[in-house]
């Protein structure tokens, strides 16, 4: 599963990449919307059928893809579902709990052991406000420069550009970085323009993925 990893002759790996949700942040990215649809149609009385037919209705921004528009997209969803203030802001911290998971400890812990002996950054699918959200909760810009969401540069994984912008950040080659990510689509885009990659599935698996990474690369 993984690959890219620099030897004795081979390149040197001075990034280690790494995604969000699923891997820095111990959370379903698959599961959850669906379950906080559920539980919120539930509480309005509604079916999950006609919470989605709203939503789709209020024709909410592209939250993805780009910055400013948190409050717009919110008053709109509030708008949809006929919530008032309070009701709306309950909804909203519901949403950020269920999106950012809990920090993935050990993980976490690896990475920031590394820093000042090897870039790590950031490369997120994520929505307008999730820096916020994250760093107030987990901090991690103290181990992680820079961090790319896409509703900050305005594309999502798997498309290519995604990493090319990461790349001209970093100033680094793509056999200069390590890539991790839960989604295998997004370790084949990797991949496919040469940056060496790793499909997190568990936790110690990818510290020693990333141990050898960084021992192949003269790091430590």
């Amino acid at each position: 599963m993984s690959g890219g990893t620099a030897g004795a002759a081979g390149p040197v790996v001075r990034w280690l990449l790494s995604d969000v949700g699923g891997v820095l942040e111990l959370v379903d990215d698959a599961a959850w919307p669906g379950s906080f649809r559920a539980r919120w149609a539930e509480r309005l009385g509604m079916t999950t059928d006609d919470f989605s037919a709203r939503l789709v209705a209020a024709d909410l921004p592209d939250a993805s893809r780009q910055t400013g528009v948190v409050d717009r997209y919110w008053g709109a969803i509030g708008t949809a579902l006929g919530l008032g203030a309070d009701q709306l802001a309950v909804m909203r911290a519901d949403f950020w709990d269920a999106y950012c998971g809990t920090l993935n400890q050990p993980l976490y812990d690896f990475l920031a052991g590394l820093r000042g002996t090897i870039g790590l950054a950031i490369l997120s699918n994520s929505g307008d406000g999730a820096r916020e959200e994250e760093e107030r909760r987990f901090r991690f810009s103290a181990v992680f420069d820079p961090i790319c969401y896409s509703h900050e540069i305005g594309v999502n994984k798997p498309d290519a550009e995604a990493f090319r912008i990461t790349l001209e950040r970093l100033g680094a080659d793509p056999d200069e970085v390590f890539f991790v990510d839960d989604v295998p689509e997004n370790i084949e885009a990797a991949r496919a323009l040469g940056i060496g990659a790793h499909l997190h599935v568990d936790t110690d698996e990818t510290i020693r993925v990333l141990e050898a990474v960084v021992r192949g690369s003269g790091q430590q």
